[in-house]
Formats: C-alpha cells, structure tokens, sequence
C-alpha cells in the first residue's frame, strides 16, 4: 500500500516540477553533461565518462548517478547512486548526493533508461539541466529530444546523441 502511495506522490511530484520549468535555456552550448542511469538495465556506467573525447569538454564535465530499486547487501563506496528508500512517502529525495546532482545546472542531462520510472521520472523532471535527453519508450513531457535507439547499444546511442547535438548547435 505504501508503495502505491509514493509512487502517485512521487507522480505528482513530478507534474509539479515539469509545470515550473524554466526553458528559456535549452539553446546553451554543451559544456557540462550529466547521465541518469537505472543500473538494473545498464550496469556499465562508467562507459559514459569516456563520451568527454567526442563531446570537446573536459573529463571533470561529466557525471554519472544511478538508481537502484534496493540497497545491495554488500558495501559500496560509490557515492553516486540513489535507492527507492532514499524517497519518503509523500515523495521526497532524502538522498543529499543526489539532490547536489539534481541542483547541478547540466546543459545537457541524459535520462539513461528503460520505459516509465516514478523514481527516475521525478528526478530528471526536478533536474535543473537545460536541456533534457531521454530514450525511446520514455514520458515524452520530461525530454527535450528522444533517440529511439535500444538502450544495451551503447555504440548506437553514443553517435546519435553526437548526430543531434552538432545539428542542434549544442557542441
């Protein structure tokens, strides 16, 4: 029941976010990135900070979050992930890591998963990037562009992403 509960909080959460968005910005050149990844569908996140070299911005520009649905048993050093406990009922991140990722003014912000997620959701639609890139099967409200590419070619992604920043004079 609780979990019901969250999920409609973080949903109008979301909407709220997506009514007071600024994007008097999305023409900003790319000089920061920033990956929102679900880690359940791609584990290798760090394939993302080797995207600096095509982009002509510096390694430092780009950063990587992911969410996991639990916490895993095992300890983990990264500093850099958010947990579906980490939001309270009426649909709060009490994550500080992410909330400094989400305050982050990115140019860009890639939302980096599979179909509707209430978690991932609420966070790009809280996100301050100016500009928001999403994948096939996503809410088309939270994006600004969205690549229809299957989320396992990395490869695919990589130089659709580059395709549309250069014609959308963003690199």
């Amino acid at each position: 029941m609780f979990k019901k509960i969250k999920q409609r909080s973080l949903e109008k959460q979301t909407e709220k976010h997506l009514e007071k968005r600024d994007d008097s910005q999305l023409n900003t050149p790319l000089k920061t990135i920033g990956f929102l990844i679900h880690e359940v569908h791609f584990k290798q996140g760090d394939l993302f900070y080797e995207f600096y070299k095509e982009l002509t911005i510096q390694p430092k520009d780009i950063k990587v979050f992911s969410f996991l649905e639990s916490k895993k048993k095992l300890p983990s050093l990264k500093q850099n992930q958010v947990y579906n406990k980490d939001f309270t009922w009426n649909g709060i991140l009490q994550n500080q890591n992410a909330k400094e990722f989400l305050n982050t003014s990115f140019d860009v912000l890639v939302g980096y998963y599979k179909n509707s997620n209430p978690y991932l959701d609420y966070m790009v639609a809280s996100s301050n990037a100016k500009f928001k890139v999403g994948l096939k099967n996503c809410n088309p409200d939270l994006y600004d562009l969205i690549i229809g590419v299957d989320i396992e070619n990395i490869a695919d992604f990589k130089t659709e992403l580059i395709k549309y920043l250069i014609i959308l004079k963003k690199i």
